[in-house]
């Protein structure tokens, strides 16, 4: 992962705009390719525009905006799980993000299976899984089921070993997307306080959630997307409020 020369910053992005492909009338069979050959139309979809932010390190950072409004997308470039079309992201820190339920995670393997799996993927070694698993476990609050398959599950199951695993990987920046809203009051709450827990001691926190309230609490900062632009940035109680004013 390139590193940023300024280490003031832990995520840079720079000028970057997304567009993806969208087919219409694609033919699906063999017959329909050679028959319907020429008839494929290919238009493109832009869902961000020459989108510029830096955050600091240490900094909690809420996107906010409606659905469809590209937040969830520029958290997926952030993690690199997609590229941008135009522009770069830069980060400089071990990341760990929580985007979407159970990614990651095999359904036949048992929740424990799946801890050393999924840590394993986000760096830890097996020795350093074997001294965090126990603390794993005990945040997930899954107990017995624990060693059993994760494909039986429920989606609440699925979030609370997912959380607990990604917070117990010691990244520098943690990325989280509408998560947060699955499961009980009781873990949500368990998890904010995690949340701030992890903020007071400098992680970078930068989360999407239409939980106002929430990362009010949470955030010093908020960069509101509207339309695939930016269209405020800064206090986080000062953006809630445009925000609010029209699209509430």
């Amino acid at each position: 992962m390139k590193k940023i020369e300024n280490n003031e910053y832990a995520i840079i992005v720079d000028d970057v705009s997304k567009k993806f492909k969208i087919y219409y009338d694609k033919p699906n069979t063999l017959k329909e390719r050679l028959v319907f050959w020429n008839r494929t139309k290919l238009n493109y979809h832009q869902v961000l525009k020459d989108i510029n932010i830096k955050i600091k390190k240490g900094e909690t950072v809420a996107l906010i905006g409606v659905n469809g409004s590209g937040k969830s997308t520029l958290l997926k470039l952030m993690t690199k799980i997609i590229y941008p079309t135009t522009g770069k992201i830069t980060t400089n820190g071990k990341l760990t993000s929580l985007l979407e339920l159970g990614a990651g995670f095999h359904p036949d393997f048992t929740g424990r299976e799946n801890i050393y799996f999924n840590a394993s993927i986000f760096g830890l070694t097996a020795s350093e899984i074997d001294k965090r698993v126990q603390d794993i476990i005990d945040f997930s609050e899954l107990g017995e089921f624990i060693d059993t398959p994760v494909r039986t599950y429920s989606s609440g199951m699925y979030m609370r070993l997912a959380f607990s695993v990604a917070i117990n990987v010691d990244a520098e920046i943690l990325l989280i997307d509408e998560i947060l809203a699955v499961g009980d009051q009781h873990f949500q709450d368990k998890c904010f306080e995690k949340l701030e827990e992890l903020k007071k001691s400098d992680k970078t926190i930068v989360i999407v959630s239409h939980s106002l309230d929430a990362v009010k609490k949470l955030c010093d900062r908020g960069v509101w997307i509207y339309n695939g632009e930016v269209k405020k940035d800064g206090n986080i109680k000062k953006v809630i409020d445009e925000y609010l004013k029209v699209c509430g």
